[in-house]
Order: structure tokens, then sequence, then C-alpha cells
């Protein structure tokens, strides 16, 4: 091989690394586009909430592209319209193995796959949307997070207790966001 072949090669592999490399972490999932809205399905299911009028599944999703010595993911969803403006989460989930590329329907609401925190509404696992008739389409805004903690957080952190332990631990985060309204 000549010199102009080996510098064409050794051109090829170096932008082909480049291009790997700068892959984005993305999120996404095979119920819904992302801003798209969500099926009925997805929303909760409450006897004590006539707002919760679905089947309270949850979303499949799956991510690619992470960062390098990933540890563990942390998976939070957020409404910022609930409660009128103070916001409402869904669910947190954190200790996701970093082998871990996505959860099947019902995983998020099930609790297969990773240490429940404490939502909004109490529990350690999905509590779909509730919006009340009228207030819009709702965002709910689902956050994951790639971390260099080991998976070996305590069960029942709040989202505010999940950031606090997070700070500094971060390597990247990618977002989808689903809307209902009712």
């Amino acid at each position: 091989m000549n010199t102009k072949h080996k510098l064409l090669c050794s051109a090829i592999l170096f932008y082909a690394a480049q291009a790997c490399a700068n892959e984005l972490f993305t999120l996404q999932s095979s119920a819904f586009a992302d801003n798209a809205l969500m099926e009925k399905k997805f929303a909760g299911n409450a006897s004590n909430n006539p707002n919760c009028t679905g089947e309270n599944f949850s979303p499949s999703l799956v991510w690619n592209n992470p960062p390098a010595n990933t540890q563990s993911y942390a998976l939070v969803v957020h409404d910022p319209e609930g409660a009128t403006g103070l916001g409402v989460t869904h669910l947190v989930a954190y200790n996701i193995s970093p082998s871990s590329t996505g959860f099947a329907q019902n995983d998020l609401r099930d609790g297969k796959g990773y240490t429940g925190g404490k939502n909004t509404p109490g529990n350690l696992r999905w509590h779909g949307p509730c919006p009340p008739p009228g207030s819009g389409a709702h965002h709910y805004t689902f956050t994951l997070i790639a971390t260099s903690l080991k998976p070996t957080l305590p069960e029942g952190l709040t989202r505010e207790e999940l950031f606090a332990k997070l700070k500094g631990h971060t390597l990247a985060a990618t977002g989808l966001i689903g809307r209902f309204g009712q």
C-alpha cells in the first residue's frame, strides 16, 4: 500500500471513529413520538381520582449511545403543568443497570429493572397521567440520566433527594416528551 492510500485509510478511520464518538445519547419510545400525544391506556387509573381515566400502562422505552463509564441510570417522569403549575412527578426510578438498554411496556408500572423512588402520589412505581379535563395536553418529560454511581442507592428517594445524590455524578442526560390531555 502506498503512502497516499495509507493516508486515505487513516483519514477514513479517524472520521469514522469521530462519527461513532459523536453519536448522541438518545431516548425513544415505540408507544409515542417525541412531543406527540400518548394513548389513553398510559393514563393513570386510581379509584380515588376521577381524572385517572386510563389503564395505567407504562410505555416501552429504549436508549442508545450512553456515555462510556456509565455505572447506572436514573429515570424521572415529571409533568411541569401538573398541580396547577407546581408540577407532578409520575416516576422516580434509579439503580438501573448499566447494561440495560430500555424497558418493555409495563416494566415501569410493575417495578421491573429499577429501584423505586417516591413519586408525587406517594408510590414507588409508574403513576400514569391524570390531568383534569379542560387543562389542555400536559407535557410528560421523561428524563434519563447516565451516572457514575454504582446502583446502590436506597429505595424511596424523592425526585429532589435523587437529584441531590446525583449531583457531581451525572455523565449525560437525554429526554423524551409525551403529551396527554382530557
